[in-house]
């Protein structure tokens, strides 16, 4: 199976256009009729006060659970506004690399932070694959000529990595070798950290055939052991478990794509200024 020549396409950017001003924190949510359990008859000559009737009270609750909804709704939205635009000029174009486990969420926050900070997202997996003439031509591939195919996820990283201003969900060759990692360092990579269990839930396996769990897990673990060295090499680590920890969650579910996009951006700042005091000190005085 004969690879096409690898030339990546126009990046498309990822937002169309610039966001609308968010609406103030400040103004009020909750209508004061929310509270209100009693309200004034029909008529009003009576001087007396009756209860509200049992399902105007429900409307009311489930509008307050809705507002509350959208409050935290638009704090997420300002916190990773803000955060993105405190970075973005910092980053000065540099490229971020994901990597760790194939999983729907972790390709969710690369779009989130490429939409956010103005950069173009690129799936590596998905460049190679295409580059094959598909998915099932690329597995092919792999099978007939292992070595051949890691090349070519070789030579389609050597090209986002030239590149700038881009948010990168890295294939598992990322971390597979020496050559691979080294060009990782032409940007920040980070490692996004989610459950085993999480991931094998939402395999394609699992979801056609739930009592393939086990199997899957035990799969998903055995790849996990043998990349994990090369994800702990990333410039830092998003953990899913982490986050729900310090945002007061519950439970995982609760920790939503842009949780975990907010705080892959602190960390990144971090880094970013950490490499700023190691580029002055190394300055001649």
């Amino acid at each position: 199976m004969e690879m096409r020549a690898v030339t990546l396409p126009s990046p498309c950017h990822c937002a169309s256009s610039y966001l609308s001003p968010l609406p103030s924190l400040s103004s009020p949510q909750f209508p004061s009729h929310h509270a209100t359990s009693l309200s004034k008859p029909l008529s009003s000559s009576s001087s007396h006060w009756r209860a509200t009737p049992i399902t105007s009270r429900r409307s009311s609750l489930l509008t307050c659970l809705s507002d509350m909804n959208t409050q935290a709704e638009i704090e997420s939205n300002f916190d990773i506004k803000k955060k993105a635009a405190d970075v973005v000029d910092e980053l000065k174009g540099t490229s971020i690399f994901l990597v760790g486990m194939k999983s729907a969420m972790k390709t969710h926050i690369g779009k989130v932070l490429a939409d956010e900070l103005r950069y173009y997202f690129f799936d590596s997996d998905s460049l190679v694959e295409d580059a094959f003439g598909g998915e099932a031509s690329a597995k092919l591939a792999f099978q007939s000529d292992p070595q051949g195919f890691r090349e070519s996820e070789t030579e389609v990283l050597k090209q986002l990595s030239a590149m700038g201003r881009l948010v990168v969900c890295a294939g598992d060759s990322a971390v597979q070798s020496s050559t691979n990692l080294a060009l990782l360092r032409d940007g920040i990579s980070v490692w996004i950290d989610l459950p085993l269990d999480v991931l094998a839930k939402e395999a394609p396996q699992t979801i056609t055939n739930p009592d393939s769990f086990p199997e899957v897990l035990a799969a998903l673990s055995t790849r996990y052991n043998d990349l994990r060295e090369g994800y702990g090499i990333a410039d830092a680590t998003i953990s899913l478990q982490r986050v729900a920890t310090q945002r007061g969650y519950d439970d995982l579910d609760s920790v939503t794509t842009k949780d975990m996009a907010t705080e892959t951006l602190k960390q990144v700042e971090k880094l970013v200024k950490v490499r700023k005091m190691m580029e002055a000190a190394a300055k001649p005085f």
